[in-house]
């Protein structure tokens, strides 16, 4: 989307053009031009240009396989584009140092809980993030770290279990304990692959609340959501971008985006779209 652009760009398969700032300034977290990505022949994404600001919180819609984990890979430098250029936080993929680039990005996946050891305590899983390590060991920690830790667990409403053992948590505890720790290191840009994913419903509207309030804070960094459902959106996202089969479908502000017709193209079957305040939900036509 055009910086200051309130009208939603609608791709449809086709190239946009100037559709993004080449190279971004420093208020462009992710800016994509052109970008492709081809495995075994087949494209997992094609012909994308996609920007987001440092102000803008997106979630990306799409049905399994429409690129969305690609695209996750892409904003969090764990891959590089086949043709295209990508920039995440003013740094093109391919030309700086992922390394240091990956540590101010935030990132949470249902990967990561396997990863952990099931008798950390909850406190140690935040606070292990500002080494970059899995597992607490033999690095120390300042005052100033344990108390970020225990504010982040606040906030995410896990006080009362900073000294529970991971592997004792339900999946929507586990779930805002990943969130904490993704901001652990005040990242800059915040990826969030399927946070509801597996959560009864409770928990599901439990976080989603949580979440909310994330996006709502000024201070936060800017967010990227990934989800199947649009009923997963929390008030407070300011825009969205739909796959399918790795083509951008339409792109631009929330609400403008949310329609039926736009989430049948996407879902390839008759939808009916409404709206309650700040929620969304989809049924079949």
């Amino acid at each position: 989307m055009v910086p200051g652009n309130t009208t939603p760009t609608w791709l449809d398969g086709r190239v946009l053009e100037a559709a993004v700032s080449i190279p971004p300034d420093e208020d462009t977290v992710i800016a994509f031009d052109r970008v492709s990505v081809v495995r075994a022949g087949n494209f997992l994404i094609r012909d994308l240009s996609w920007q987001v600001e440092l102000d803008e919180r997106w979630v990306v819609l799409g049905p399994n396989g429409a690129g969305k984990t690609t695209l996750l890979n892409l904003a969090s430098a764990r891959m590089h584009p086949t043709s295209g250029q990508a920039y995440v936080l003013a740094e093109k993929l391919g030309r700086t140092d992922v390394n240091e680039l990956r540590t101010r990005v935030g990132i949470t996946t249902g990967r990561f809980a396997d990863q952990v050891p099931p008798g950390e305590k909850v406190l140690d899983v935040v606070l292990t993030a500002a080494w970059s390590v899995v597992g607490r060991w033999r690095e120390s920690y300042d005052p100033l770290d344990e108390a970020r830790a225990r504010e982040l667990l606040e906030q995410l409403g896990m006080t009362a279990f900073a000294d529970r053992e991971f592997g004792t948590l339900s999946e929507g505890e586990r779930k805002r304990t990943q969130i904490a720790r993704a901001l652990m290191t005040d990242p800059e840009l915040m990826l969030l692959d399927e946070p509801t994913a597996g959560l009864d419903l409770g928990g599901r509207e439990n976080l989603i609340g949580h979440l909310s309030e994330l996006a709502l804070d000024p201070d936060a960094p800017a967010m990227v959501l990934v989800t199947h459902h649009v009923e997963e959106i929390p008030p407070g996202f300011t825009h969205a971008l739909l796959l399918r089969e790795g083509v951008a479908v339409a792109a631009g502000l929330l609400g403008e985006v949310m329609t039926a017709e736009n989430l049948t193209k996407t879902f390839g079957l008759p939808l009916v779209v409404d709206r309650f305040g700040d929620r969304y939900t989809a049924r079949a036509a």
